[in-house]
């Protein structure tokens, strides 16, 4: 399970070209504008400029989600959360704002159409909380 990293985006938001390319770049690790126009273009009903490319790197960089270095004339983007980590703090994220309702009401009725699968899931989310709070109670 991924920890909620001290790092966070400052924006969570991501439109589907964003997406796209964000997972891109955490498959290959390290891009240039260049490998992920190249990888894009793999589907022939795709037609995406490279200047696009260039405008979405910068707006994840803006966003939070990547950083930018230059390597003699080429410029490189690399993620600054992985995958796993990006996943906890979305669902950190949306969970937080579900009970933020404050209608118990809401979260009942939530809660009481979970199917057995999800109720054992929650079952042991309950153990691990109380595995990490014994943890941090004993530092």
């Amino acid at each position: 399970m991924a920890q909620l990293p001290p790092y966070q985006p400052k924006q969570l938001s991501l439109g589907p070209l964003e997406s796209e390319i964000l997972e891109i770049i955490w498959d290959r690790g390290t891009v240039s504008v260049k490998d992920v126009h190249d990888r894009i273009l793999t589907d022939p009903d795709r037609e995406l400029a490279y200047a696009s490319v260039t405008t979405v790197l910068r707006r994840l960089t803006n966003k939070g989600w990547l950083q930018c270095y230059k390597e003699g004339r080429v410029f490189y983007w690399q993620t600054l959360v992985s995958r796993e980590q990006a996943q906890a703090i979305k669902a950190y994220h949306q969970l937080h704002n579900f009970l933020a309702i404050s209608n118990p009401d809401v979260v009942a009725s939530f809660a009481d159409s979970l199917d057995t699968g999800s109720l054992e899931q929650l079952k042991a989310i309950t153990s691990r909380l109380d595995i990490i709070r014994r943890q941090r109670e004993k530092k």
